[in-house]
């Protein structure tokens, strides 16, 4: 469970930096009190939440695939 979480709050962190680096380095502080008032698709505050979630989902599917195909291999050996 905490590497799950360790995992999501990784990709927050990356992806919020990738896609306001220059929100990130000019006013950071600002540009966090502000997600109060942002419109990202109606999700207000929330849409980093969601987004990473979305992108967490992504990377959890070919995991979770990847992980079934090695222990299926290791069992049938």
């Amino acid at each position: 469970m905490k590497k799950e979480i360790l995992i999501y709050l990784t990709i927050l962190i990356f992806a919020s930096s990738l896609m306001h680096f220059e929100e990130f380095t000019s006013h950071f502080f600002q540009h966090i009190i502000n997600l109060k008032t942002a419109g990202a698709y109606g999700l207000t505050y929330f849409h980093p939440f969601v987004f990473t979630f979305i992108i967490y989902i992504i990377i959890l599917l070919p995991r979770i695939v990847i992980k079934k195909i090695f222990t299926y291999k290791i069992n049938k050996k």
